[in-house]
């Protein structure tokens, strides 16, 4: 892990990665114009290719849900439901209601608050199941009121969906899960096939061919975001500790070989105490092989002669997770402009918030925290304007009305204006 200056920090913005989206997307299309054409078909078929299963049904049946029950761990559910309590408490209070304005001559206006209709939710199936993510997902599409929620995610080898995963949809009360993963999914939900549903928004991570999926059905359908691989940004001043940050750096890159993990610190020897730190815990981190390669690729400990120069460059980063591991970390909530999710204080890692704090831990990646937020209630919500005047109430503005519609040259707009003075 590179210990650099300040100005040598440049974000790593890799030509390769168009290249290799492009190479993606060809594949991607594909699929998707297979899947428009053969439905059920294409996906049995892509299942055999994929996953290496031969399914006879493409939807979990009751008996799958039985089954999983009797899989996991006690401790397993007990975790589940606290986690999901506190998902649930922090994303009531995201809810939106629709609103009326009754102005004194007539006039009323507001905006009405309705859910989708349908919504389908991608859960990663490859190199482990997230239940987490089930729950991310599904709480605040339930709590928006959404009637049909439907999850794909990719079979094991075995033909199943991780019992982990069914059980988390479960207590949610969503049963309609489909074994369908990658790009093929992303497609079956945009357009609908003989088993599949079209939905009106899909959600939910996943590899880069559901990533790019999710931007070219786009338009035919709503998506939450394009998420990129997983990033932390830890600011640590001398307070914090060594073997905190390592931990927390390491929490992010066994995520994927392609994640990063940067540490921004005023202090040159705790620079110096977190690479040997990173060094000496990734030996005992389990996914070692991944870990090791998201640090030699994309880690970074970032000396700054200040906080400040610190933020000005968290905010060019514009990171997924930021934890801030500095003394009254609250007071410096101010100095940050772009962040998916703020972490305060050595006692508030960044894995708290992917299982059991409460906020969401679907996040903008790839700076584009700048502009986009985590995911919520409000995504599968949709709001629609009201106007409501009274004859007396248009007649008052109707002037106003013909003049602007004169001006842009809509003729047929101040005609509709004019029909209702003629006869007012």
């Amino acid at each position: 892990m590179n210990i650099i200056t300040y100005n040598e920090f440049q974000l790593n913005k890799k030509t390769s990665e168009v290249e290799r989206n492009n190479q993606i997307d060809q594949i991607v299309l594909k699929v998707i114009k297979n899947i428009r054409q053969h439905g059920d078909q294409a996906l049995y078929s892509y299942a055999k290719q994929f996953d290496h299963v031969s399914l006879n049904q493409l939807i979990v049946s009751d008996e799958e849900f039985q089954e999983a029950e009797s899989l996991v761990s006690e401790e397993f559910i007990q975790a589940i439901h606290v986690a999901k309590e506190n998902i649930k408490t922090f994303h009531e209070a995201q809810v939106e209601k629709s609103w009326f304005i009754n102005k004194a001559d007539g006039v009323m206006l507001g905006q009405q608050v309705t859910p989708m209709d349908r919504v389908g939710v991608y859960i990663p199936g490859g190199k482990a199941a997230y239940p987490s993510t089930v729950l991310m997902n599904l709480v605040p599409a339930h709590l928006a009121g959404v009637p049909e929620i439907y999850i794909a995610t990719p079979p094991q080898p075995d033909g199943k969906v991780n019992p982990h995963v069914l059980v988390a949809a479960k207590s949610v009360g969503v049963k309609n899960i489909f074994k369908m993963g990658g790009a093929q999914a992303i497609a079956a939900f945009a357009y609908g096939t003989e088993s599949v549903r079209k939905v009106d928004k899909i959600v939910g991570p996943g590899n880069d061919y559901v990533a790019r999926a999710k931007k070219w059905v786009y338009g035919d359908v709503a998506i939450d975001m394009i998420a990129g691989p997983s990033e932390i940004c830890i600011v640590a001043d001398e307070t914090a500790r060594a073997d905190y940050v390592a931990a927390d750096l390491l929490s992010q890159a066994e995520h994927d070989e392609a994640a990063t993990s940067i540490c921004i610190t005023t202090s040159k020897n705790l620079a110096k105490e977190i690479k040997r730190e990173v060094v000496k815990q990734l030996a005992e981190v389990e996914r070692k092989e991944i870990a090791q390669a998201s640090i030699d690729s994309n880690g970074q400990i970032i000396v700054a002669e200040t906080l400040e120069k610190a933020f000005l460059l968290v905010n060019e980063i514009a990171p997924e997770h930021l934890q801030l591991m500095i003394e009254n970390a609250t007071d410096h909530l101010p100095d940050v402009k772009h962040a998916g999710a703020i972490f305060l204080g050595n006692y508030s890692p960044e894995p708290l918030g992917d299982y059991l704090a409460g906020p969401n831990h679907t996040l903008p990646t790839s700076g584009t925290a700048k502009f986009a937020s985590p995911l919520g209630v409000y995504d599968f919500m949709k709001k629609s304007s009201i106007i409501r005047y009274s004859e007396q109430a248009l007649l008052k503005e109707a002037d106003y009305i013909e003049t602007l519609a004169t001006m842009e040259g809509l003729g047929a707009h101040a005609s509709s204006i004019k029909i209702r003075r003629k006869n007012g």
